[in-house]
C-alpha cells in the first residue's frame, strides 16, 4: 500500500479534516502453527480551507500526528507531521502476544487558535498477503477499546459499522486544550486462533500428521484514526455541512439526534 493522500472539501468553509495517521501490524508464520508481528505505518495528510482550524492527534501523552497553519510563515504553509501509530507499542525485540492487552491512549488536542467541536472516525479491518481486505476476519477481533463513551465521548450508531466506529465529542474543546481519551488499550482476541482449518496427511511410514493453518497467518490488521473538527461559529450548520449528521449544539455541549 503506498502513501494515501486525500483532498478534503467542503460547502462549509469554517470545516476541516485531518486524517492523521494509521498503523499497520503485520502477521508473519514461524514453524507453520505459531506466528509473530512485526508492524509498520503509513502517513496519511490532507488539505483544508480554515487557516484558524488546528489539530493532534496523541498517543500515549505524545503528540503522534499534527496539521496547525503556521502563522509566522509568509507563504501560508503548515505545520504538519504525518505520524506514526503504535511505534512504541512494544519494546525492542518483544513479540506482540495474542490476548494480552497493551497501552494505547488516544485522545485529540485543539492546537489551533479558535475553539473547535471535533468528530473521529476508527476503523479497523484485515488484509490479506496482497493487500486485500480479508472478509474471514472479524474486525471486532481487533480490540482496541474505547474509553470514555457515553459521556464525554458520543458513539454515533447509524454511521457506525463494524469495521468502523464513528465517535464525537460532546463538549467544546477550546483551543489549547485537550479530549479526554477516547481509546485506552489494543489487544488481538484469543478468538483469532479459532479460525484455523486442518489437514491430515499420511506419511510414508505409516504415520499421520495433522496440519493446522491459521487464518492470521500472512494477513494484516490494520487500525486507522481520522480525525475533523468544524469551528465553534454555526456548529450546528457546520456538522451538518461538513458530515451531513444533524446535531444539536447548546452551552457548548454537542448531542446526536
Amino acid at each position: 500500500m503506498g502513501r494515501i493522500k486525500n483532498f478534503l472539501t467542503s460547502p462549509a468553509a469554517n470545516a476541516a479534516g485531518f486524517l492523521l495517521a494509521a498503523a499497520l501490524l503485520a502477521f508473519s508464520t514461524i514453524g507453520g502453527a505459531r506466528a509473530a508481528l512485526s508492524y509498520y505505518s503509513e502517513n496519511y495528510s490532507t488539505r483544508v480551507q480554515m487557516y484558524d482550524i488546528g489539530v493532534t492527534l496523541q498517543e500515549n501523552g505524545k503528540s503522534v500526528s499534527w496539521r496547525n497553519y503556521d502563522t509566522n510563515a509568509a507563504d501560508g504553509t503548515w505545520d504538519e507531521s504525518a505520524g506514526v501509530l503504535l511505534a512504541d507499542l512494544l519494546p525492542k525485540g518483544e513479540k506482540l502476544k495474542i490476548g494480552t492487552s497493551y497501552r494505547e491512549e488516544l485522545n485529540v488536542k485543539n492546537t489551533g487558535t479558535i475553539h473547535q467541536y471535533v468528530r473521529v472516525n476508527l476503523y479497523k479491518y484485515w488484509l490479506d498477503k496482497d493487500g486485500n481486505k480479508l472478509r474471514s476476519l472479524s474486525p471486532d477481533l481487533i480490540g482496541l477499546h474505547l474509553a470514555n463513551t457515553g459521556t464525554d465521548w458520543l458513539i454515533d450508531k447509524e454511521a457506525s459499522t463494524p469495521e468502523r466506529t464513528v465517535l464525537y465529542y460532546s463538549r467544546l474543546l477550546k483551543s489549547g486544550k485537550e479530549t479526554p481519551l477516547f481509546a485506552d488499550s489494543l489487544s488481538i482476541s484469543p478468538m483469532v486462533a479459532t479460525k484455523a482449518s486442518q489437514e491430515t496427511i499420511k506419511e510414508e511410514n505409516g504415520c499421520t500428521t495433522i496440519r493446522t493453518t491459521y487464518e492470521y497467518n500472512k494477513a494484516r490488521f490494520c487500525v486507522e484514526a481520522k480525525v475533523d473538527a468544524v469551528q465553534e461559529h454555526n456548529a450546528q450548520d457546520a456538522v451538518w455541512s461538513a458530515w451531513g449528521r444533524r446535531v444539536t449544539v447548546s452551552g457548548g455541549v454537542l448531542s446526536l439526534e
